[in-house]
């Protein structure tokens, strides 16, 4: 009976062991087997060609074999440190690890340990992983944030510092050792700190490759304690020790002088452009009033006619110069304003009967650059003028309508019409002795615009011409 329950247990045990040998054995990953005195149990077909031997050329031998010698002082007292407490874990962490191969050179590694327990031994299993090609992937990249002209500084999931480069030592004034390992807002003024944790927190979970802080002025600060401004580029790492964030910092200190100087010199010329607009409208104010005063001593009523027509052109002029230096932006004039008040003087000028003679404005809110609105203003005033001098003779009332209006995003189309007595059949617009149908033609092409006119019920000027917003 005792026999037959030695052999069971025998058999039990050996099968034990077979398929420990075939789990070890296909394991991608070197695996070594050792006792309780540092020796080679046991190692797979991975580990022969991870470190270059043959597996009769260890079993039996000290685990030392497989050691660099600088690290083979200590070994047999954190082998001893193990045994005393035998758990699954990862060897050495927080430090870099190397496997001697039989050449001579050296392999970066990660190791697992794990306790086996026999019937009358203990072993270590060694789970050992060649990390080479990680180890170079962190090297390039390391070397590629040591080379950047950028403050490169490498955050973990914590907002601790795990890495900067010489430019980030050059621009806060601190040396690398001094940042390792240090809070994030060690390089953050004061006055930010308290909002930092919460922004990273947000970052942190929902992680995309940003600029930071956008729309705000964003700054570092020095070790010395003077802040400077900065811009922030924030990007998402994973690794197999975590997520961790990098942020490339540039110094715009200079950019932000250049902007500040770039925006004075803007407000410099600024006013003088409202300078000059401010002379040119009273210069034209002291012509119009000088024709006002040459009207007053003539008394044919053609030459009074003449003036008085001059008068308005040297008004709707004025009136642009006069917008621009009331406005903010220089670059463009507001012609919807300028229309109201262009045919508003002319009726007074022309003393229309606004009770019997309906005027009615429309115009689209249209920002013209002053190229193109002084010749605009000047049409107006003409088509304006001609209607209320001629369209309606003999006539107790009428309608003048006046529309500017934006037809798409680059064109603009100019209608003044009325329902007064027309124009002749045989009038021919381009061969009159008219100056004011001459200029409008003349006008009207200056602004590249197409003129179509409508001779009677109503008679209509429509002038549409190219002004992209």
């Amino acid at each position: 009976m005792n026999m037959d329950m030695t052999s069971t247990q025998s058999q039990q045990a050996f099968s034990s062991e077979e398929m420990m040998h075939l789990a070890v054995e296909a394991s991608p990953n070197g695996m070594v087997l050792t006792n309780g005195d540092g020796n080679i149990v046991l190692v797979n077909t991975a580990t022969e060609k991870l470190f270059g031997y043959q597996r009769q050329e260890l079993i039996g031998q000290s685990l030392n074999v497989l050691i660099p010698e600088r690290f083979r002082k200590h070994h047999p007292r954190l082998i001893k440190d193990y045994y005393c407490n035998p758990s699954p874990r990862a060897m050495g962490q927080g430090r870099n690890l190397y496997g001697l191969h039989k050449n001579g050179s050296e392999i970066p590694i990660e190791i697992g340990l794990n306790p086996i327990k026999t019937h009358n031994s203990q072993y270590v299993l060694a789970a050992i992983v060649d990390i080479s090609d990680r180890r170079h992937a962190e090297e390039m990249m390391t070397l590629a944030v040591e080379a950047s002209p950028n403050g490169m500084v490498m955050i973990d999931a914590q907002g601790k510092i795990a890495l900067v480069n010489s430019m980030t030592e050059t621009l806060f004034l601190y040396c690398r050792e001094d940042l390792i390992g240090q809070s994030i807002e060690i390089l953050v003024p004061e006055r930010f700190r308290a909002a930092h944790p919460h922004l990273r927190k947000d970052y942190l979970e929902k992680p995309k490759t940003r600029a930071m802080g956008q729309g705000r002025d964003l700054y570092g600060l020095r070790k010395d304690g003077t802040e400077f401004s900065v811009e922030i580029g924030l990007n998402p790492i994973a690794t197999h020790n975590g997520s961790f964030v990098l942020a490339s910092i540039v110094d715009i200190t200079e950019r932000k002088r250049q902007e500040e100087r770039l925006r004075a010199a803007l407000k410099e010329k600024d006013l003088l452009l409202a300078e000059i607009h401010h002379r040119v409208k009273n210069n034209l104010q002291i012509i119009d009033s000088l024709l006002g005063m040459q009207s007053d001593q003539v008394s044919d009523p053609s030459a009074v006619s003449i003036l008085i027509e001059s008068q308005n052109r040297v008004k709707s002029m004025s009136l642009i110069h006069q917008t621009l230096y009331q406005s903010l932006d220089f670059s463009s004039v507001d012609m919807a304003s300028v229309t109201r008040s262009l045919v508003s003087h002319l009726s007074q000028s022309y003393a229309l009967d606004v009770s019997r003679f309906e005027l009615n404005i429309q115009a689209d809110n249209i920002q013209l650059p002053i190229d193109i609105s002084i010749p605009l203003g000047l049409i107006i005033n003409e088509l304006c003028s001609n209607a209320m001098k001629h369209a309606f003779q003999g006539r107790d009332q009428g309608v003048i309508n006046v529309s500017l209006l934006r037809l798409s995003s680059k064109e603009v189309e100019l209608i003044v019409c009325d329902d007064g007595v027309g124009i002749a059949e045989d009038f021919d617009i381009e061969n009159t002795n008219s100056l004011g149908l001459q200029l409008i033609l003349l006008l009207s092409e200056q602004i590249n615009g197409a003129l179509n006119l409508h001779r009677r019920n109503p008679t209509m000027f429509v002038i549409k011409f190219d002004a992209p917003k």
